[in-house]
């Protein structure tokens, strides 16, 4: 018998599938071991910045079964995700289980045909591109948990820094800036509504756009008195040539634009499909189909739209990321016109396979047409050197000759503005003409699909670490989702400010595009480890260190005068909280008075004349907090006893032990995102899962069970568990 190790549940059931008997298919349920949570135990700097990775606990049980599945097989085969990450889960396993000389086989698409060849090549284990990875989470680690500390100190506790995510939102930040400091200027837009001698009508808007409302006034004056006529006739065919096939980059783009989802909710579709066989591998920055994908492509094409739309194409890749060298993304057989069990697979499907058709077809043909019109066609109107005083009007359009590539994917086509058939100087008749008042506007904030593509062309961060990005400095409060825009909050300009005045350079798209570089000459062989590490951590250390007597940013400025201290009635400064800005009293700590940001009073804390029970100097507190009043110590954060209300605490007891610390009980309580269930030793034990726990110890990993839904009662409490998501694994065996 031949063990196979994959990643995830649903992909080790279509894998067994396809290999049949002799083979056992086992899943590790992703990453089996992690950094420790403490930097100080997480990484042997002296050693060579060697990382001690320790094993994830939910996952011991799991180990145990693969341990076990190993021993009795005469083959060990780890296939494992065919990237960086994929190779150092690989790693990882090899190392955790014990095998010797495991085989590795990697594979883009999950198909019988891929399965079988993958088998016929195996290799051992990348080195130099697990090395690429443990340097990439080890440089992650020590510049977040360095950073993070000294932003602790100096802005706020409980704020962070990344080597990506601080990059990304200072882009953002920098776009905000312009904005706050746009002046609009007012301008008019003039239009006429005009008709041909064949009723025929169509708008053409003046070439120029006044600032001036006089001389706004003077052209629509002239306008709507004018004898109009056409000035000039432009046609010319153009061709719009098919596009690449889709990168992560440009499937998260294109996803975000069309279908309204958000990089995250791309990629979970994607990744479904992925392991239900569907589409190739969606972690690529390649373009490049392979010679079969072209073959079956082109018969796909020929097969719904005709010879005359198939055009064989080559896109080059720009990337020269060694862990993208894959396909791009496209469905395993272009045949399949529909995929997926949910309506975001399915609806994302139809867009790969759109675009990886279009790819493979002909130049859509296009008439471009340009209409100038004037109202002064009379001659004694114009002045002396036969040149009118009104500025052209002008009226664009176009309208496709040959569908071409939009036969595959007609959303890409948008809007044509169809133009109708005239001549230079055929007279044409006035049926409205209207200025409207306009002002210049800002430039637009970024939306997720728009930091994306620049992320990309900056060279940050990779095409499989775009959504996780995002959905970063979304957690962290840094900024805010409206629909697709992306809006920095207080608190991400609070801390983009600070690292771009105290660590411009680490934070600069120079500094991290190379860095990025170097990582992937890492995973080429072409640069050490521990050197790259060397030269990024000596000098980067010290300028944290540097920075530890700068005084720590106590206000963000002076509060509007129309709102004084509640309590002394001085004027107030705008303060940074957990939960973003609000307004305190200058004179704090004398003066204890305090706003919200939109001016009402928060009534001040006041001491209960109760010591704390836990760290014993601090003295209890009743203060105002997100969900009402509450009691907690006074040397927050330092000591972070919260008083229980004794009739709330009986309320919430859920009666259930902790299996974490073994000594605390499970509790209900209330956070950002509505009720949760936490272990009552919070802090000393972080135990904390969404819903009631039933009581019960899940068989697959020993993590608690949880209330579920009316059709499925009950589910493991570990997001990584099978058991999790129950249904989706009966799904799976049904399969």
């Amino acid at each position: 018998m031949k063990l196979v190790i994959v990643e995830s549940p649903a992909k080790a059931k279509t894998i067994e599938k396809y290999l049949g008997k002799g083979f056992t298919v086992r899943a590790s349920v992703g990453h089996i071991r992690d950094l420790p949570k403490s930097n100080k135990d997480a990484v042997d700097i002296e050693g060579g910045f060697i990382p001690r990775y320790q094993l994830v606990k939910e996952k011991q049980k799991i180990i145990d079964g693969l341990h076990e599945e190993a021993e009795k097989a005469g083959e060990v085969i780890l296939a494992t995700d065919p990237d960086r990450e994929g190779e150092a889960i690989a790693w990882h396993l090899a190392e955790t289980i014990g095998l010797k000389n495991p085989k590795r086989i990697v594979f883009n698409e999950i198909t019988e045909h891929a399965i079988q060849e993958a088998m016929q090549n195996p290799r051992g284990i990348d080195n130099e591109l697990v090395k690429a990875q443990e340097a990439r989470r080890v440089l992650d680690r020590l510049f977040g948990y360095d950073l993070s500390g000294l932003i602790w100190k100096k802005v706020r506790y409980g704020l962070s820094a990344g080597r990506v995510q601080s990059p990304a939102l200072r882009i953002l930040m920098e776009r905000e800036r312009e904005i706050r400091a746009f002046v609009p200027e007012k301008f008019w837009v003039i239009s006429a509504e005009l008709k041909t001698k064949k009723n025929e009508m169509f708008t053409a808007t003046c070439s120029e756009e006044p600032k001036d409302e006089k001389e706004a006034e003077r052209i629509l004056e002239a306008a709507k008195k004018g004898s109009w006529a056409v000035a000039s006739v432009e046609e010319s065919e153009a061709a719009r040539a098919a596009r690449a096939p889709f990168t992560t980059s440009t499937l998260q783009q294109a996803a975000s634009t069309r279908l309204g989802f958000s990089p995250s909710r791309t990629m979970r579709a994607a990744q479904k499909l992925y392991e239900a066989g569907h589409i190739t591998y969606m972690r690529t920055d390649s373009t490049n189909l392979a010679k079969e994908a072209i073959g079956e492509i082109a018969e796909a094409v020929r097969s719904e739209f005709g010879e005359r739309y198939h055009q064989a194409r080559v896109f080059k890749t720009k990337a020269k990321s060694a862990q993208e060298a894959h396909e791009a993304v496209r469905p395993t057989s272009a045949k399949k016109r529909s995929a997926g069990s949910t309506d975001d697979q399915k609806r994302l499907y139809e867009l790969i396979r759109a675009r990886a058709l279009a790819s493979q077809m002909a130049d859509a043909r296009v008439m471009r047409a340009k209409i100038t019109a004037n109202p002064e066609a009379d001659a004694s109107r114009r002045n002396g050197a036969g040149i009118s005083s009104v500025p052209d009007f002008v009226a664009n359009g176009s309208r496709v000759v040959f569908d071409g590539w939009l036969k595959a994917d007609p959303a890409a086509r948008g809007e044509d503005v169809s133009l109708p058939s005239v001549s230079k100087d055929e007279p044409l008749a006035l049926a409205e003409a209207r200025s409207e008042g306009k002002e210049t506007q800002p430039p637009s904030r970024y939306s997720e699909a728009g930091l994306v593509k620049e992320l990309e062309k900056r060279g940050i961060g990779r095409p499989s670490t775009y959504a996780s990005i995002i959905s970063t400095l979304e957690s962290r409060g840094y900024v805010e989702k409206q629909g697709r825009t992306l809006i920095p909050t207080h608190t991400g300009d609070v801390v983009s400010s600070f690292l771009e005045e105290h660590f411009k350079d680490y934070i600069s798209d120079t500094f991290t595009a190379e860095m990025e570089n170097e990582l992937d000459e890492i995973a080429e062989g072409a640069r050490e480890y521990e050197k790259t590490l060397k030269d990024f951590y000596t000098p980067f250390t010290r300028a944290v260190k540097s920075k530890n007597k700068i005084e720590k940013i106590t206000n963000m400025g002076d509060a509007p005068a129309e709102f004084p201290c509640p309590l002394c009635k001085g004027p107030m400064v705008y303060k940074l909280s957990r939960t973003g800005r609000f307004m305190s009293c200058a004179d704090f700590p004398k003066c204890l008075g305090a706003r919200k940001e939109d001016g009402s009073e928060i009534a001040p804390p006041k001491e209960i004349g109760e010591a704390c029970a836990q760290c014993k100097d601090g003295q209890l507190i009743e203060r105002e907090g997100r969900f009402g009043r509450f009691i907690a110590c006074s040397n927050y954060p330092k000591c972070k006893f919260v008083k229980q209300d004794p009739a709330e605490t009986a309320r919430t007891k859920t009666g259930v032990p902790c299996p974490v610390c073994k000594t605390g009980e499970m509790v209900e309580r209330r956070g950002r995102f509505g009720p949760f269930f936490s272990c009552s030793n919070y802090p000393a034990c972080k135990n904390a899962i969404k819903a009631r726990p039933t009581g019960r110890l899940c068989p697959e990993c020993d993590s608690l069970m949880m209330q579920g839904t009316k059709t499925i009662p009950e589910r493991c409490s570990n997001k990584s568990c099978p058991n999790h998501n129950p249904h989706k694994k009966e799904k799976v065996a049904s399969h």
